[in-house]
C-alpha cells in the first residue's frame, strides 16, 4: 500500500509539532514545513522517525508561489499519496491598535496567514481531487477565535485574516464536496504556545485564565487531537465546519 502523507505547514512548532505527532500515531507520514527554524522542524521528525514513520522537513515561505510550488514538486517526488494538508502556518504582531498600525504589518499578515492558506490549498487540490485523478483526502485550516471576537485593541488585522479563513474554509468545501476531499477548520482560543511572544507577551496565556470559562489556557496537544480527527476517516461526514478548541470562550 502506497504510504499516505500530510503536510503540516508551519510544523516545527506548537500546534504543528503537536499535530505532527497527533496524525503519526495515527499512521500517517509526515512532511514538516517551515520556514526559518530548522533545528526545531528536523527535531520534530526525528520524534516521527522514532514512532516508525517516515518524515523530512522542507523550508518554504507560505507566502511566496515560488517556494511553495518547489515544496509541493519536492512533496511529488519524495513522499507518499499526499492525504492531508493542515494549514497551520501563520504569524500575528505586535500589540496594536489600528491606528497605529501600517500597511507593510498587514500584508505580512495577509500573504502568510491567508495568502498562503490559498496556495497550499490549491496546490493540494490539484493533487487530491478526483477532478484532478487523486484519490481524496482533507484540508484542515488552524483559524482562530479571534475570527469571531476580533481582536479589539490587540491585533484586528490578524482576527480579518482568520476571518477570512472561516469564509474559505466554508467556500471551498462545498467546491470539493463531491470530489472527495473535506475541508474544515479549527478555532484555538488562548493556547499556550510560543506564538504570544510575538504579540509582545510571552504570559499572555497564563494572565488572560479568568476570561476563559475553563479557567485555563488550552494546551497544543488539545487542538491537534481535533486537527487529526478532522483528517481522518472518524469524520467522514464532515466538512464545512469550524470547530471551536477554546474552553468555552
Amino acid at each position: 500500500m502506497t504510504p499516505m502523507t500530510i503536510l503540516i505547514t508551519g510544523g516545527g512548532r506548537g500546534i504543528g509539532a503537536a499535530t505532527a505527532l497527533a496524525v503519526a500515531r495515527r499512521g500517517f507520514d509526515v512532511v514538516i514545513n517551515y520556514q526559518r527554524d530548522a533545528a526545531s522542524a528536523e527535531g520534530v521528525a526525528e520524534q516521527l522517525r522514532s514512532l516508525g514513520r517516515r518524515a523530512f522537513t522542507v523550508q518554504a515561505d507560505v507566502g511566496d508561489e515560488r517556494q511553495v510550488l518547489a515544496m509541493f514538486e519536492r512533496l511529488d517526488a519524495e513522499a507518499g499519496r499526499l492525504a492531508g494538508l493542515v494549514n497551520n502556518a501563520g504569524i500575528v504582531a505586535m500589540k496594536a491598535r489600528l491606528d497605529e498600525m501600517d500597511v507593510a504589518r498587514w500584508r505580512r499578515m495577509m500573504d502568510t496567514n491567508v495568502i498562503g492558506t490559498l496556495l497550499c490549498s490549491r496546490e493540494a487540490v490539484r493533487r487530491m481531487s478526483i477532478r484532478h485523478g487523486g484519490a481524496g483526502g482533507a484540508i484542515v485550516n488552524v483559524s482562530s477565535i479571534a475570527a469571531v471576537l476580533g481582536g479589539p485593541a490587540m491585533y484586528v488585522d490578524y482576527a480579518a485574516s482568520k476571518g477570512a479563513i472561516d469564509t474559505f474554509t466554508i467556500g471551498l468545501a462545498r467546491e470539493l464536496a463531491a470530489e472527495g476531499v473535506r475541508v474544515n477548520a479549527v478555532r484555538p482560543g488562548i493556547i499556550d504556545t510560543d506564538i504570544h511572544a510575538a504579540s509582545g507577551d510571552r504570559a499572555r496565556p497564563q494572565k488572560s485564565a479568568e476570561l476563559i470559562p475553563m479557567q485555563r489556557p488550552g494546551r497544543a496537544d488539545e487542538v491537534a487531537a481535533a486537527i487529526a480527527w478532522l483528517l481522518s476517516d472518524e469524520a467522514s461526514y464532515t466538512t464545512g465546519a469550524l470547530m471551536d478548541v477554546s474552553g468555552g470562550r
